[in-house]
């Protein structure tokens, strides 16, 4: 009979940290570290003293279908972490750890000021200041060094002692430690005031204290969501992130995580390392990297990109077994790597595979190489990684013969320009593991490459740096063996990264604008091309007539070009020189456009489509510039949308000090650290990393950053990865759905903070900066 698994109840604040510091209420091993700062410690404690709601928790009951290797609530004796505990606490910790850290544990509690300076306090109530209705409540709450010594000018003069028990009696300052101990306290001070003489005076106080502030704590109830055993792991994880507020959101890999350390086996030593073993995840990381670049192609793929592909491997095994048993239909189960899947991939089945999967993430690098696709700002779709690799894994040595690579391109390619990696991946990546590798032993076509359909007019809306179908043209071009308008290299691995190559106008914007064009024409993919630096700074902005003349006669540094020998490296990029020399915009438009179409077809095998269908692709704008090619996937959603996700992230979170010209990103700058958090939005996902304030190089800014990458791996599990966007961090996101913004909000604040705290932590000791 179908029930509920979950139950609410209220708990007595007191026996629920009581059983934090037995052991018998501990936390999940996906849970950080306890890292509230001094201000939200003091709120905390001022909500309670006035039996004000702090929210509800949730806790898991142990041994049940949910197995996760549990760990005390920090700060809690050794003893606890040899209880067997009852509950695990799920939502709460932060609230509870600071609660126990400063009532129960009677020690010095490490915390952060608001500048995330690592400080040790001991925290006070003012009787005075409690009792009086006109003082807020915060107010109120102290928070004192270790030595319980407040002072001041330049520490020469002692602002408040309370380094005995006898001065917290003369202060009427009580001891937070103590808030479950009034009793003893009360016996104290009673004994002391009678002696001083001074109990007639003070006893109304400390009597009105007791009713109206240490009552509340002493009968303080929090609301407890309590999850039994039978609860099922995605019921976990989803309700989790529904409930929770404060915390760090639960993703599938901190999940697996847990339930595999039950087993003994730690999944993120696999995948981060430690200090005598590289994880996984720098093994990718450093897969084909190009030199002088600290990682490559791969450097994104993430801990749950991975078990996805494990994942698609056992489903598929567990289907084949359903199989031979001769059932089929509807009643075969469903080969997928979706997040309930991850959630019951068994640690025998990580096991088998992990290696193999391995395997076909270094050999996806390779495909991409193959393909003139180096860096990760210019890899069309992040998510097609996924089944590349899952595909490589799977048919082994079979990618090296010819006729196999043949497809895998042209059905890597329709993926690409059918923009089928944007949305409803987890579908799309199952279904090409399942059909691709039949397809390359004689089955039939894979539907991404069936259903697949190019609009002959796509490429005039191709406008946006970020877009898929973009770099995909971008990519060909290479490809097809385009040669450097200056020096006539091409575009392969050393003079990309040499040269710093990338995607600029052929007739120029200014020149374009001076002429009358509009940018909705000027700007599209069709009037670009992958090109130089050096040689985007000679072309400048005059017409094309003018410096293809620069370009012939040479000067400075730069030989003379031969007109015929600079005609064959505009045709190496399907450019008519006749119409370039003719500064013909439209002509050479039209002509370019054509030219383009032939090599997208070409990739994809077949024809585009150029009848009357209606065309809902919306039309793509690049006038986010800078800040939007800092992102890390394409992002194809409108600047309406994305505006409306950031004014709600600052309407939650008003104090929040964040800049932003454009609706892709908004940083938080740290000058006094010389850098920058960048928060950014992308089609499928949210995350941050950190770069250099406006006008550093990324080049600079992650050799600086370099020095202190250890500790920075340490403090918040990343490396550096992409030197464009350093130590970057990223979770789904679908920001069309609006119901789901909230969590995506509390998630980028507590990252942000993670940031901002792990910086600081590090580079203080190096006068705030790195090199």
């Amino acid at each position: 009979m179908a029930g509920s698994t979950f139950q609410t109840n209220k708990n007595d604040l007191h026996e629920l940290l009581a059983a934090c510091h037995s052991g018998k209420l501990q936390l999940p091993d996906f849970q950080r570290s306890w890292v509230w700062d001094e201000d939200r410690i003091k709120s905390l404690i001022a909500s309670i003293s006035r039996a004000f709601p702090v929210g509800a928790l949730m806790t898991l009951e142990t041994f049940g279908a949910v197995n996760f290797k549990p760990r005390p609530v920090e700060g809690a004796p050794k003893a606890a972490g040899l209880v067997r505990a009852d509950d695990l606490l799920l939502d709460g910790q932060q609230r509870m750890t600071s609660l126990y850290q400063v009532t129960l544990r009677n020690q010095v509690v490490t915390t952060l000021t608001p500048k995330n300076k690592p400080v040790k306090r001991w925290f006070y109530i003012d009787m005075r200041k409690a009792l009086d209705p006109d003082v807020d409540r915060e107010e109120a709450i102290v928070g004192v060094p270790e030595d319980r010594i407040i002072r001041e000018n330049f520490a020469k003069d002692v602002k408040l002692d309370l380094s005995s028990r006898e001065r917290e009696f003369d202060a009427l300052m009580y001891p937070v430690s103590m808030v479950f101990g009034w009793n003893d306290w009360q016996m104290q001070y009673v004994s002391y005031a009678n002696a001083k003489g001074t109990f007639a005076e003070t006893w109304p106080i400390i009597s009105s204290f007791n009713d109206e502030v240490i009552q509340n704590f002493t009968k303080y109830q929090v609301p407890v969501i309590a999850l039994g055993k039978d609860t099922s792991k995605e019921a976990v994880c989803l309700v989790f992130e529904k409930v929770n507020t404060g915390g760090k959101p639960l993703d599938a890999f901190e999940l697996v995580t847990a339930m595999y350390a039950a087993e003994n086996h730690e999944l993120r030593k696999d995948w981060y390392g430690d200090a005598a073993t590289k994880g996984r995840h720098r093994r990718l990381a450093e897969t084909l990297r190009p030199a002088g670049e600290g990682t490559g192609i791969l450097s994104q793929v993430g801990n749950t990109d991975f078990l996805q592909v494990i994942s698609l491997f056992h489903t598929r095994d567990r289907r084949r077994q359903v199989e031979a048993a001769g059932k089929q239909g509807k009643e075969l189960p469903a080969v997928t790597g979706n997040r309930q899947a991850l959630l019951n991939l068994p640690l025998e089945a990580y096991k088998k595979y992990e290696s193999q999967v391995e395997t076909g993430f270094v050999r996806a690098a390779k495909f991409l190489h193959m393909l003139h696709i180096y860096r990760i700002f210019d890899l069309p779709y992040q998510s097609q990684i996924v089944p590349l690799a899952a595909i490589l894994a799977d048919i082994g040595e079979a990618w090296e013969h010819e006729a196999n690579r043949a497809k895998l391109i042209q059905w890597f390619w329709n993926g690409v320009f059918g923009e089928l990696y944007g949305s409803a991946v987890d579908s799309r990546i199952a279904r090409d593991f399942m059909e691709v590798p039949a397809w390359l032993k004689g089955g039939t076509e894979p539907s991404t490459i069936s259903e697949t359909i190019f609009r002959s007019d796509r490429l005039k809306s191709m406008r946006m740096r970020l877009s898929a179908a973009y770099k995909g043209v971008n990519a060909l071009l290479m490809l097809e063996g385009a040669e450097d308008f200056r020096s006539g290299q091409k575009f392969d691995h050393t003079v990309f990264f040499g040269e710093n190559v990338d995607i600029h106008h052929i007739f120029p914007q200014e020149w374009c604008k001076r002429a009358g064009h509009k940018p909705e024409v000027f700007d599209s993919i069709i009037n670009k091309t992958p090109l130089s630096y050096k040689t985007n700074r000679i072309i400048g902005g005059v017409a094309p007539s003018i410096y293809l003349g620069r370009l012939e006669s040479g000067g400075g540094e730069t030989p003379p070009i031969a007109p015929d020998r600079l005609d064959s490296y505009l045709a190496s990029h399907l450019i008519d020189p006749a119409l370039l020399r003719a500064d013909s915009f439209e002509a050479f438009m039209e002509d370019r456009q054509r030219r383009l179409l032939v090599l997208v077809e070409r990739a994809m095998g077949k024809p585009a489509y150029s009848g009357d269908l209606a065309d809902d692709d919306e039309v793509e704008t690049d006038e986010d510039g800078v800040e939007a090619e800092k992102t890390l996937a394409p992002v194809d959603s409108s600047a309406e949308l994305r505006q409306r996700f950031w004014d709600g992230f600052a309407a939650r979170f008003p104090s929040m000090p964040l800049g932003g010209g454009n609706s892709y990103s908004r940083w938080r700058e740290l000058p006094e650290l010389n850098l920058v958090i960048s928060l950014y939005l992308s089609e499928q996902s949210a995350g941050l990393f950190v770069r250099g304030p406006r006008g550093a190089s990324d080049t600079e800014t992650a050799a600086r950053l370099r020095l202190v990458e250890p500790a920075i791996i340490e403090a918040l599990g990343l490396d550096l990865g992409n030197t464009a966007s350093p130590f970057a961090r990223a979770r789904y996101a679908n920001h069309g759905d609006e119901a789901s913004w909230p969590a995506i909000y509390d998630w980028l604040a507590d990252q942000e903070t993670r940031y901002r705290t792990a910086l600081h932590s590090v580079l203080s000791g190096s006068g705030g900066r790195a090199g």
